[in-house]
């Protein structure tokens, strides 16, 4: 049973680790390009979210370790293209200018939703479809793996908005650039305590019933919940400690050329 649970751990960080990776790849790679062109490549990358519902649908019978590790990875996929949606500035919001400068903090709450309503619309109405596709079946873990980044990336955006020691900015695209301005840097706010709070119970939870059930699919599942839990329980306390996560995709995102480069470079040809 170890080996299989550290299989399954290693897995579900590669998995993490690879899709963030290719996400920002993809983003870093479209920066510079229109709106019009980021569009096509996420109506011709769709097969990925329809692969993703198919598969949550499929594996939500399946009671094998394959079933178990396609929901997760189901999961995945269909929270990886509603993000590239949301990153390369195609689904975000109705609000596209800068925070003003002190403003009440309820109208700051007001303009940044607005600056990811339609992203956030999204979300929610993906997690109602996953929620729908694998109800009432017996293998629930892709609804487990979707529900778990759900609540774990609100926990987020809402410690940035609130405030937090470290902000990592450095992936934000050029067209997200205005959501800087509604991050906080202070010390830390009093909801950070209850989202962490909240996501080591579940941590602890994924380990209690990887520890409980007897089945193999189960464990494998389990497995894949409390490792991805563990991932998002530590982004959190990135946010609090002076870690440089960024190396981790810094080294295999290519430079791409800025507005400012290729002004340079018709300077100096001229």
């Amino acid at each position: 049973m170890g080996g299989s649970i550290f299989i399954a751990m290693l897995a579900a960080v590669f998995l993490w680790w690879f899709s963030t990776g290719a996400i920002l790849l993809v983003v870093r790679l479209l920066e510079n390009l229109s709106l019009l062109t980021r569009l096509k490549v996420c109506i011709f990358s769709l097969p990925i979210l329809a692969l993703g519902l198919w598969g949550i649908w499929e594996t939500s019978s399946s009671l094998t370790i394959l079933g178990s590790y396609l929901a997760f990875v189901s999961a995945i996929f269909v929270w990886g293209w509603i993000e590239l949606t949301f990153l390369t500035g195609v689904i975000t919001g109705p609000n596209k200018s800068q925070c003003p400068k002190n403003i009440p903090l309820f109208e700051k709450f007001i303009r940044a939703w607005g600056t990811l309503a339609y992203h956030e619309i999204s979300l929610l109405l993906a997690l109602g479809i996953v929620i729908c596709l694998a109800y009432g079946q017996e293998n629930h873990f892709g609804i487990w793996t979707f529900t778990l980044l759900y609540f774990a990336r609100v926990f987020a955006k809402l410690n940035l908005f609130l405030g937090v020691p470290h902000v990592n900015a450095e992936f934000i695209p050029q067209a997200l650039s205005h959501l800087k301005s509604y991050f906080k840097i202070s010390r830390l706010n009093w909801f950070f305590s209850i989202s962490v709070t909240i996501l080591t119970l579940t941590t602890v939870y994924w380990v209690e019933q990887l520890f409980t059930v007897q089945n193999s699919y189960e464990i494998i599942g389990f497995s894949l919940l409390f490792t991805i839990s563990l991932m998002a329980l530590l982004e959190h306390w990135f946010m609090v400690l002076p870690i440089p996560d960024a190396r981790l995709w810094r080294w295999m995102l290519p430079k791409t050329k800025t507005k400012q480069d290729y002004l340079s470079e018709d300077y100096n040809g001229f």
